[in-house]
């Protein structure tokens, strides 16, 4: 299906915001969030500037991998609610402008959902080939996603006396795409999500969901298909629905999960490469890594899309650096082997690492909104929240919400042991970080972020356009030019403690045109040959509106 008209295309510029339920807010004091205190906060996230809720699981689960191992897709978590909740918080967010996303976790279930329990109960179950199944395990077996915690990706199942593939835990088996039931599931799945009102998917695990050792089929043989089919019937069901993928791949073969120049699969993906060479640039005080992977984007079609994130639920993966480039991250930024997991990531925070200095979390996220393409936060980062190192692996940044100063920093009621997870204590706890001390403080991060929310919206080039960098002379410069049918602006990023002069050519400028600052007061005139001078401070950025005369542009 090609689409043209891109009204509805409204994933090119949004404000993505991704929490946990169980983390968020605990409105009936039973120490767990819930649907109830997610509508509480609604207007607090309408009024940051977010446009799209990413909810992540809320099925009822086990809970042995934070809600990511599933019994039941078409439910509710008791401890976090009931359907009609879930319905409650969408209709909510729509009201004040928020389309609502949630995870899609069918790239296997829990060991506990009645379907492997059927299947693995006896070989001739209705089931069975609902998973995979083998005699003795391949002679090259594929690699388990968590080295350190399973031993690989093949475990035997007692009772039948065959091995069941799992990529990723024991107790989440892999369900069998190839098998056309399953897809019929999955797609029943959606259309019922979508039914009650979700604007699409967080697809997890895209690679391993539509591809690994499934065996043969004869209506299952290019996983690209059924990809994009998947797609098609999504759009069937609501036309402004979208499908965001984690697809951790080089370029070459994330550009495959849109659907090339159709952009007929995946709408939007995140982007995993860029994400990396910004903490390599990061670390350096040098932007050249993250200017030469931007350049090196594949050109999308029109309705697909990149997400930018510095952060999310997950370790901080590197698996993308060279060894020796993943040294030095891990040296500037996860020194200590309990900040690390799996040999490719770090479990903190972006403040912390970057050792709590104002100027260079400012600067990050001002290029984190100024990169083409639509941002995507990961809950308190809007307030600079820390990890907890107490808590285990991932489990270190998916702390309790920050709300005020008192008792569980606001989050619950509740004694502290019945909470999901330790609060962040220290430097970064709730006497010091938290949301309603930052609301008031017009100086506050998250006053901040609301800038740049709201500068992002009004400056559709960033999602739209084209992406030109810059030439100027500095190597610890990023300077980039976004250029779209609305207009065009210039976003200029130090990655070092220095002050710099940065001097940059705008192409088609001349002594009619000014640059506007759109973070700071001011402007400046670009000179009859079209150049411009430009100061940026220690961890210095600017925005800047590239207008002339006869520019009806606002903002």
């Amino acid at each position: 299906m090609r689409i043209t008209d891109t009204s509805d295309l409204w994933w090119k510029n949004a404000v993505i915001y991704c929490l946990d339920v169980e983390t968020f807010m605990d409105w009936n004091g039973d120490g767990q969030g819930d649907f109830d205190g997610l509508a509480h906060r609604l207007d607090y996230l309408a009024e940051l500037g977010v446009t799209c809720l990413w909810l992540m699981p809320f099925y009822p689960t086990p809970d042995k991998d934070d809600g990511y191992d599933v019994t039941d897709f078409y439910g509710v978590d008791r401890r976090f609610g009931s359907l009609g909740d879930v319905v409650e918080v969408i209709r909510s967010a729509r009201d004040r402008g928020m389309r609502v996303i949630a995870d899609l976790v069918v790239n296997h279930t829990s060991e506990k959902h009645p379907w492997f329990m059927s299947a693995r109960s006896s070989r001739t179950s209705p089931y069975r080939d609902y998973y995979v199944w083998r005699d003795e395990i391949p002679e090259d077996p594929r690699e388990t996603i968590f080295p350190g915690q399973e031993d690989g990706v093949w475990t035997l199942d007692e009772k039948t006396g065959q091995y069941y593939l799992h990529r990723f835990f024991h107790h989440q088996p892999d369900l069998n795409v190839a098998n056309p039931r399953v897809r019929e599931e999955i797609g029943k799945i959606i259309g019922f999500w979508l039914e009650l009102g979700l604007s699409g998917f967080r697809v997890d695990a895209v690679p391993f969901f539509i591809e690994h050792d499934g065996g043969a089929s004869a209506d299952y043989d290019d996983p690209h298909v059924y990809l994009r089919e998947l797609s098609e019937m999504t759009k069937r069901r609501r036309g402004d629905s979208i499908l965001l993928g984690e697809v951790n791949l080089p370029y070459k073969e994330q550009v495959q999960f849109f659907g090339g120049d159709d952009g007929d699969e995946l709408a939007m993906q995140f982007d995993f490469e860029a994400m990396q060479r910004c903490y390599l640039s990061f670390a350096r005080g040098d932007a050249r890594p993250l200017a030469s992977t931007l350049a090196k984007r594949p050109a999308l079609a029109r309705r697909s899309q990149w997400a930018n994130f510095l952060r999310n639920h997950d370790e901080l993966t590197l698996d993308k650096l060279s060894d020796s480039e993943r040294e030095e991250v891990f040296a500037a930024f996860g020194p200590e082997e309990r900040m690390r997991a799996f040999g490719r990531g770090i479990t903190r925070r972006l403040p912390p690492m970057l050792e709590g200095d104002p100027r260079r979390i400012r600067m990050a996220y001002s290029l984190l909104f100024s990169m083409p393409g639509t941002p995507v936060l990961f809950y308190g980062e809007e307030l600079g929240m820390g990890e907890n190192l107490e808590a285990e692996g991932r489990h270190a940044v998916r702390t309790p919400m920050q709300w005020n100063s008192g008792k569980n920093g606001g989050f619950s009621t509740a004694r502290r042991r019945a909470l999901p997870g330790p609060v962040t204590e220290g430097p970064y706890g709730p006497e010091f970080v938290n949301a309603d001390q930052q609301v008031r403080d017009p100086d506050s991060l998250h006053n901040f972020i609301r800038l740049l929310t709201s500068r992002y919206r009004s400056s559709p080039e960033i999602g739209w356009g084209e992406l030109t960098i810059l030439k100027q002379p500095h190597d610890a410069v990023l300077a980039h030019r976004m250029t779209g049918p609305l207009g065009s602006m210039i976003a200029l990023h130090n990655f070092s403690g220095e002050s710099l002069s940065v001097a940059i050519d705008v192409e088609g400028g001349d002594e009619d045109t000014n640059l506007v600052d759109l973070l700071h007061d001011g402007s400046t005139e670009v000179s009859a040959e079209g150049t411009a001078e430009l100061a940026l401070g220690p961890y210095g950025y600017r925005w800047l509106r590239v207008t002339d005369p006869g520019s009806r542009r606002i903002g």
